[in-house]
């Protein structure tokens, strides 16, 4: 199809981008830790990494990895939240031509078994509150060297009683045994005696295998390329650096795991190109330590989806903080509503633009104007060298404003799913395309939308509700701190909607949701059930699960 979008790009954006500049991550990695060198790389905790110093422990621990004997693109797992030993395993495992696996430190056993299986992991760096989790299940997977850190590993003095408090205070470390397993410094002594021998790494060799796909079925690995996200770097940079000030040095918040795709990409490797800081936060479950968090820092960006926003939002010291700096909010991995969007705005004075991607895609494929005034309710634009096709069930392009399967194609578009051939014939069209699942519409200027999930939309007496729709229009009433929509089966209509909702307001009654309803939408969108619920359930990265919701409705 025609280009359509790239008549309405912001100034200094181009329509391709180049990418060849670096064979590896690792390539890029020393570049910029060489450019670099004495500025702050990430802070978690009190505790600062510099560039340079990054380089120095992330060569330790390739070198480690490379003196156990590892074959080039052996998988090496991830298991921790946000800490500063995250960021020195990452490229350790890159620049050593090794294939980094992140897991969620949250995983059940199960879920640890499957990935370390289904991946081929033959090592594991592992926070000590992890641990005993991994040792249930290790004898059954191929790891065969296990690296165990301290979430004050890195923090000098301080990390000395930051340990014992998470060990005897909180008592968040449970008993474990492992006895092939090093600790994370004794490691970085060993590997610093070492030397990390060059190893040739091309743009085709694979990067990370990012899982995906687990609310849906068996979680797949989707296989990104040092290709794909090179160049998904090169589209970040040139649809956001028109809108940096080149004296500036960029602070990002990262609140987002580091092992989910958007802050990987978004937080860790964009800010190692720019010489930019992560700030790493570990628990932003804690609120009012997030908050404390950010108000020492002056920072000029934040990524995040759309409930950690409310959260913030809903903070009483949140607003007091300083917004001087902040240039760049970034919304995705859900869709931000229109209320929350409009209030951060009004907070913040920083509109909260949202972008769209997926891990199979590195993650970015769209991304609204940065300087865009005002919520949109779109996902933006298709970005450098991206290609988005709206297509029907039948495989063929429908028109301008029709909806259809939201379609991708660029060199961000993931390898294939690991030793899963048959199940990438089922997401790769003939002609190159990625088939995302999720049904959005395209507007004259090129603007996407998502209309919704395949799988989530709602047929009410033959027409299609769109769970986003309803949950938009209930989260615009200020009583209502977050919602979900969900289909249920209904003798008279087929399906019917029903509304799961977290009170903001404590008198909020069914009565106050239904007249908002019957106010914003017509007749067979209106939830035709309401329960009230404390909490929804959640990913870890903070996206609401109707998975889990529509699961508890069906019998047995």
């Amino acid at each position: 199809m025609e280009k359509i979008w790239l008549k309405h790009y912001p100034p200094g954006v181009p329509a391709e981008i180049d990418y060849k500049q670096f064979g590896s991550l690792g390539e890029l990695f020393e570049k910029c830790t060489e450019q670099f060198h004495d500025r702050p790389a990430y802070t978690n905790m009190g505790g600062v990494i510099r560039f340079g110093e990054l380089e120095r422990m992330s060569r330790a621990f390739g070198a480690w990895l490379r003196g156990k004997g590892l074959a080039k693109g052996a998988r090496v797992a991830i298991m921790m939240p946000n800490c500063l030993q995250y960021p020195v395993c990452i490229f350790g495992v890159l620049r050593a031509g090794y294939t980094v696996v992140n897991v969620n430190p949250l995983y059940t056993a199960r879920e640890l078994e499957h990935q370390l299986k289904d991946s081929g992991a033959e090592a594991i760096v592992v926070l000590e509150n992890f641990a005993a989790v991994l040792q249930e299940v290790i004898a059954r997977t191929p790891v065969k060297h296990v690296v165990v850190a301290a979430l004050g590993d890195l923090l000098g003095i301080k990390g000395a009683i930051v340990n014992f408090v998470v060990r005897h205070v909180k008592k968040m470390v449970p008993s474990w045994d492992l006895p092939q397993a090093i600790r994370f410094n004794r490691m970085l002594g060993e590997g610093a005696g070492m030397a990390l021998a060059r190893v040739e790494v091309r743009q085709e060799d694979t990067a990370f295998l990012q899982y995906t796909g687990g609310t849906t079925g068996v979680s797949k690995g989707a296989v990104l390329t040092h290709r794909n996200i090179l160049a998904n770097l090169e589209q970040a940079c040139a649809w956001l650096k028109p809108f940096m000030r080149e004296d500036e040095v960029q602070v990002m918040i990262t609140a987002l795991p580091l092992y989910h795709i958007f802050s990987l990409t978004a937080n860790c490797l964009l800010m190692t190109k720019l010489g930019g800081c992560n700030v790493l936060i570990t628990n932003p479950r804690d609120m009012p330590g997030f908050v404390k968090e950010l108000a020492k820092h002056k920072f000029t960006m934040i990524t995040g989806v759309n409930t950690l926003f409310n959260a913030l939002l809903n903070q009483p010291d949140f607003a007091k903080l300083d917004f001087s700096s902040l240039r760049i909010s970034l919304g995705g991995g859900m869709a931000v509503v229109k209320a929350v969007a409009e209030r951060w705005k009004q907070v913040t004075g920083c509109t909260l633009v949202e972008a769209y991607g997926l891990s199979e895609t590195s993650p970015a494929a769209t991304i609204n104007p940065i300087d865009l005034k005002a919520y949109n309710g779109a996902i933006g634009l298709p970005i450098p060298s991206t290609e988005v096709s709206i297509r029907g069930d039948d495989g063929k392009e429908v028109a301008l404003g029709q909806p259809g399967e939201i379609c991708i194609r660029g060199p961000q578009v993931m390898a294939g799913y690991w030793q899963r051939p048959e199940e990438t014939a089922k997401v790769m069209t003939p002609d190159g395309y990625f088939t995302t699942g999720d049904i959005g519409v395209m507007d004259e200027q090129g603007y996407v939308r998502v209309v919704d999930r395949k799988k989530d939309m709602i047929l009410v007496s033959g027409f299609n509700v769109y769970p986003n729709e309803v949950e938009a229009v209930v989260m615009s009433h200020p009583g209502v701190l977050e919602c979900a929509a969900i289909g249920v089966p209904d003798a008279n209509s087929g399906e019917a909607v029903k509304l799961f909702v977290v009170r903001k307001d404590p008198a909020l009654t069914e009565a106050d949701v239904r007249k908002h309803c019957e106010e914003n939408l017509t007749g067979y969108k209106r939830p035709k059930r309401i329960e009230f619920r404390d909490e929804l359930p959640k990913t870890n990265v903070g996206k609401i699960l109707r998975r889990m919701l529509r699961d508890e409705k069906k019998p047995g």
